[in-house]
């Protein structure tokens, strides 16, 4: 038991794994899509005596340099959890202070991401959005459309139950109106009805701060990606800590329920 105590001690997410080499991730199977909890920024101003805005504006500055890494490592789709559907519990302070946050973000960034070839897309219910934060994402996507890059979404305001009764909902309407069969009904065809219809599924979820659970996120798409949670709070995420969770992955044998 203490050997095995010791082995897991030195896995890469406990944060006690030597450096990891860009050039050795390289070597191997890079995720096609990853998809971040990007928990921790109210914490992190909270330890340096900062009110919980400040965490979030730091937090920003880490997509921007995650988002570079991802693309430069070759990963297809990067899906960043940006405000969940139960955020808006928050205090309004808080929740106005956020809601500016994509606009900031890509008001300041949109040239980098577009000389980077991303392409900028969204996903959650887009009627509760604020009409400024509309208008900042709408253009993002409308100037990188034609980008043909790593694919940057941002679950905003987003949840995953609503998004399946959704689907679920829709299929149950092309099923009155005859556009849809019963028995056209499969796990392909469910998948196309959800807002990640244009993404294949996550391979790779990291979620920082130490939390374990998926708090509403992704939960059809998420039954066979690999899980990495690490205790660094997202303010501190560094382009090393993908490194580390991308060569955890590696190390994974993916069986998809076979042997």
């Amino acid at each position: 038991m203490l050997n095995l105590f010791k082995k897991w001690k030195g896995h890469p997410q406990s944060g006690a794994q030597q450096h990891v080499m860009k050039e050795d991730i390289l070597k191997g199977e890079i995720p096609e899509h990853i998809a971040i909890i990007m928990d921790g920024n109210g914490r992190w101003a909270k330890k340096r005596a900062l009110p919980r805005i400040a965490g979030h504006h730091e937090g920003m500055k880490v997509v921007r340099k995650i988002t570079k890494q991802a693309n430069n490592l070759g990963v297809k789709a990067l899906t960043l959890y940006a405000f969940s559907t139960e955020n808006w519990k928050r205090p309004k302070t808080e929740v106005e202070y956020i809601m500016k946050l994509p606009e900031e973000f890509l008001n300041t960034y949109l040239p980098e991401l577009i000389k980077e070839n991303v392409q900028v897309r969204i996903i959650g219910d887009r009627q509760k959005l604020p009409e400024h934060t509309l208008r900042a994402v709408n253009r993002a996507i409308n100037d990188t459309k034609n980008n043909t890059g790593l694919i940057l979404n941002f679950a905003l305001n987003y949840g995953s139950r609503a998004e399946i009764l959704n689907a679920v909902q829709s299929m149950i309407k092309d099923v009155k109106t005859g556009k849809l069969a019963e028995t056209d009904i499969d796990e392909k065809l469910f998948s196309d009805y959800l807002m990640t219809h244009f993404l294949q599924d996550p391979d790779l979820l990291i979620r920082t701060s130490g939390e374990i659970r998926l708090s509403n996120f992704m939960l059809w798409q998420l039954a066979y990606t690999e899980f990495w949670f690490t205790d660094v709070l997202w303010p501190d995420f560094s382009e090393q800590d993908l490194l580390k969770a991308i060569y955890t992955y590696q190390q994974r044998g993916r069986r998809f329920g076979g042997i």
